[in-house]
């Protein structure tokens, strides 16, 4: 779950039926943590394990994300294993420069429901798959799509080549703007004053009123919406089509987040990893993995960005699982599957055959990554071409084939200057990296690299 102040869980609540002993502490507004260091402002979001709240820090008087673990021995030893990592990364990165979220501190809190690990994270802003969201799942434009993943890799050479880290769960939902859409929603940017005591009132309906009322405004959102459909139904009512957002202001700098899937390379403890849709083609034949399965994903994610919808959403059939589904969608985007990848699983013979075909789905609509961009996606051919030869490279079915995070960010598509059809404007990161090679040298320079064969 992402420490953000719009996580992906936030549109539903937790439900009360989980604050229960080994469950979750129940939070109030002006709840003091820490020895009274740590102050509870609001709740930001919530996951399968912890809630998380905006907190003030007293002592360094900033604002900070406060993940409080549900308090079950299961839930404790996640977050020991968690808080492992992060400390990790926050000791290799002294400077906060890495693009991955850093721990402030951890702590253990005792309340009525048993004894919670607590980690103090800073303070972010709203995840990439709300800003895709907001964006109305419309591509963004090109130049911010290379801001936003330069900052991924950068998160991810520093996590995978200096630490041994991997990810595993790389998604838009796992990585935060560092600061929020909405200046509304940032405590600093909107001039919020922090609560420094509990106001006053029933102690023990903070929970409760907080349920109830969620889900009271989620029905009348839902019937307002009903309501809206049917007029539009009736009639021939035309909607106007709402207008394009603009992104202009916003600032697309991320970090890395959400830990407690990682692991360390040499230390690896699950065999099922990365949500569905962001999985590499090894993991679903349980061929074993290594770093290049967060590349993978963080391919996955960047065609998001770029175009407003996941790349791979594969579905169960009549005959064949999703997993088959998804293969075979791999393979309609990226050509065949060699037949020596395809058969070298430990579940390889649940869905090919001794040929390295597909037992099930047969028929095949073979459509090339570029060709998508322009028939779907109304990429030009310059941008799409451009575009596919920065992907099609990361999404080799051979893992030790997918260039690494640090030879991503040495690709020309991430450093062009003047991109078609977009303003001829160097973005904040080109400027911090002094970018200044012009179009000629840098495809001279990919030549030579043989990133493009």
């Amino acid at each position: 779950m992402s420490c953000s102040s719009s996580s992906g869980s936030e549109e539903e609540n937790e439900g009360i039926e989980s604050y229960r002993k080994g469950g979750y502490h129940a939070v109030r507004v002006g709840d003091s943590f820490a020895g009274g260091r740590y102050i509870a402002q609001r709740k930001l979001g919530w996951g399968e394990f912890s809630t998380v709240w905006l907190a003030y820090d007293t002592k360094s008087s900033n604002y900070v994300a406060l993940k409080i673990q549900k308090s079950a021995p299961q839930f404790a030893q996640a977050a020991l294993h968690e808080i492992e990592l992060l400390s990790a990364i926050a000791d290799g990165d002294p400077t906060n420069s890495k693009c991955v979220v850093r721990l402030v501190d951890q702590f253990k809190h005792t309340g009525p429901n048993g004894q919670h690990l607590c980690m103090v994270l800073e303070f972010l802003g709203d995840s990439l798959l709300r800003l895709i969201k907001y964006n109305r799942y419309k591509g963004l434009e090109l130049n911010k799509v290379r801001e936003i993943c330069k900052c991924i890799l950068i998160g991810l050479d520093y996590l995978h080549r200096e630490l041994g880290i991997i990810h595993t769960d790389l998604k838009p939902e796992n990585i935060l703007l560092v600061s929020t859409i909405d200046p509304a929603k940032d405590p600093i940017r909107s001039g919020y004053t922090p609560i420094l005591e509990r106001p006053e009132g029933n102690p023990n309906s903070g929970v409760t009123l907080n349920v109830i009322e969620k889900k009271l405004k989620r029905r009348a959102r839902r019937a307002v919406a009903r309501i809206s459909e049917r007029r539009a139904s009736m009639g021939g009512v035309v909607r106007n089509p709402k207008p394009e957002r603009s992104l202009n202001g916003i600032n697309v700098s991320c970090k890395v987040v959400d830990f407690g899937n990682a692991c360390w390379a040499n230390k690896q403890f699950a065999k099922e990893i990365q949500t569905r849709q962001y999985r590499a083609p090894e993991v679903v034949l349980r061929s074993g993995y290594s770093f290049s399965v967060d590349m993978w994903s963080f391919a996955c994610t960047a065609f998001e960005l770029a175009t407003g919808e996941m790349l791979f959403t594969p579905k169960g059939g009549q005959g064949f699982d999703e997993d088959e589904d998804h293969l075979a969608l791999m393979m309609e985007r990226l050509g065949k599957m060699p037949r020596k990848i395809a058969i070298g699983g430990a579940r390889s013979k649940d869905y090919f055959d001794r040929h390295g075909d597909l037992k099930r789905i047969r028929r095949l609509k073979y459509l090339p990554l570029d060709r998508l961009l322009v028939d779907k996606f109304k990429f030009s051919d310059t941008d799409a071409r451009e575009f596919s030869e920065f992907l099609i490279p990361i999404l080799d079915f051979a893992p030790e084939k997918r260039p690494t995070a640090q030879q991503c960010l040495q690709h020309p598509w991430l450093n062009i200057n003047l991109t078609h059809n977009e303003e001829k404007n160097e973005t904040s990161l080109e400027k911090e990296f002094d970018i200044n090679w012009n179009l000629t040298e840098m495809w001279d320079f990919s030549l030579a690299w043989g990133w493009l064969g």
